[in-house]
């Protein structure tokens, strides 16, 4: 098959990912505005809502994996034009994603005493605490709205999410100021005004996306005639069944860069602040494989629907070549600006911490090199997920996913990051390495099933 074949599919992955692209960096900037308007009141504030917020990070990929269930079972039945099918796939979704963001701010409750064993300044953890409990509710309506962004993902419908997460993020910067510094007649609150102003932005997140769902037409005949009261336990096992294996896939991997941040923190100051630049602007192009995965997992639920397999396997592989196309763009722009990019972070003016300053710049720029080969095996990775996904297939990825990054990468990390002289450029070779096994088997995986679905339903 000639190259256009799947380069004419490219208009439309972009048109699917780019809204979702910019709804998960809106996610993103909540908390970046948290951070930026926390940080006017001082160190102390801002590392409380730091530590508080690293608690939620990790229970916030469970959730938001649980929640990507919903996209493949609605996709699929929008491509089959069923209607009952997608509502029930999207009720039960609905119900389980709630009951699971209930349950992820009951462990985020219970595990608070942990931050007093993690030998933090005790003045640190006694602030975050009640930060933290308002947070961790936000939670709820967080993975509510979850549910409801697979469900309009799932109906190609990617663009409402992201004009929810705008308001969201209006809404958070808004009370932010009013309640953080005490204008216009507010208390000034502190960081309790940081955390109350991203649990009310959620729940209007969530009222914004319902009203924007119910008011399409081709939407609609989704939200009505619920029959709350009618559980079918054969759904509620699909959609688990389903939704776990994907939740623990985004903690796999979140838990890998996590445990990177605590390896460089053992290195010392400069190297943890080196790792957490390279991090943070990584994160940023990971958005888009994000985005490309999302486009992938809803047209390959589409051509399951349909039963179209081969146009299936092209169209899946039309996500991959675009993925790969610009990762490497990505990874061109780390390689050449390396040793620029780190300088948007620190002060070079700063006499006092020169010496300091241009250390972590030194290291963050060797890090941006190997971050930008691991750019590419990161957003195939991720887009492989989505279109096994799309398969419904999520129990043998997540044990791949589990391998890649615990069998083989944390400890490539932990040996090369604090046995040799490699610091922290061992640290994400280890990175780099979990990321690439888990993209060369994930491929493995979506060629067998895909050429055995052709094979079996020609």
């Amino acid at each position: 098959m000639v190259l256009s074949q799947y380069t004419k599919e490219f208009s439309y992955n972009l048109k699917l990912a780019f809204p979702v692209i910019l709804g998960m960096l809106g996610h993103t900037f909540v908390a970046f505005a948290d951070n930026v308007m926390v940080g006017q009141l001082g160190t102390t504030e801002l590392a409380a809502v730091s530590l508080g917020n690293s608690f939620v990070f990790v229970a916030m990929s469970l959730g938001i994996g649980f929640s990507t269930a919903i996209t493949p079972l609605v996709a699929e039945a929008d491509g089959a034009q069923d209607i009952e099918a997608g509502r029930s796939s999207f009720k039960h979704g609905l119900i389980l994603c709630t009951l699971f963001g209930l349950i992820l701010f009951g462990l985020l409750i219970l595990a608070k005493p942990l931050m007093y064993a993690m030998d933090q300044p005790i003045d640190v953890v006694d602030m975050a605490m009640p930060y933290l409990d308002l947070v961790a509710f936000s939670l709820v309506p967080l993975v509510v709205f979850q549910a409801m962004k697979q469900f309009s993902d799932g109906l190609s419908q990617t663009k409402y999410p992201m004009y929810a997460a705008v308001v969201s993020n209006v809404v958070n910067i808004g009370l932010n100021y009013v309640l953080i510094y005490g204008k216009f007649g507010f208390p000034e609150l502190g960081i309790i005004g940081a955390a109350i102003g991203t649990l009310v932005s959620r729940f209007a997140m969530v009222a914004y996306l319902w009203l924007l769902l119910y008011s399409n037409k081709k939407i609609k005949p989704y939200l009505v005639n619920f029959k709350w009261r009618t559980i079918d336990k054969s759904m509620i096992k699909k959609v688990a069944s389903l939704g776990l294996p994907s939740s623990l896939q985004m903690f796999f991997e979140a838990a890998i860069f996590t445990s990177a941040v605590w390896l460089s923190g053992v290195l010392g100051t400069n190297p943890q602040a080196a790792n957490q630049i390279a991090l943070n602007l990584s994160s940023m192009t990971y958005m888009v494989g994000v985005g490309l995965s999302v486009a992938a997992m809803i047209r390959v639920g589409n051509q399951k629907g349909l039963k179209s397999y081969k146009e299936l396997r092209r169209i899946a592989i039309s996500v991959f070549c675009l993925t790969f196309l610009i990762e490497v763009v990505f990874a061109l722009c780390l390689i050449i600006f390396r040793h620029w990019l780190p300088t948007v972070y620190l002060d070079q003016n700063d006499l006092t911490n020169l010496a300091d300053n241009n250390e972590v710049i030194m290291i963050a720029s060797q890090l941006l090199f190997i971050a930008a080969v691991f750019q590419i095996s990161d957003g195939l990775q991720i887009a492989f997920l989505g279109a096994l996904r799309g398969l419904q297939d999520v129990k043998i990825p997540t044990a791949i996913t589990f391998v890649a990054y615990w069998i083989v990468g944390f400890p490539i990390s932990y040996y090369l990051g604090l046995k040799t002289d490699l610091g922290n450029m061992g640290i994400w070779i280890g990175l780099l390495s979990g990321l690439t096994i888990a993209a060369i088997f994930l491929y493995f995986r979506f060629n067998y099933l895909s050429r055995k679905l052709i094979m079996t339903n020609p």
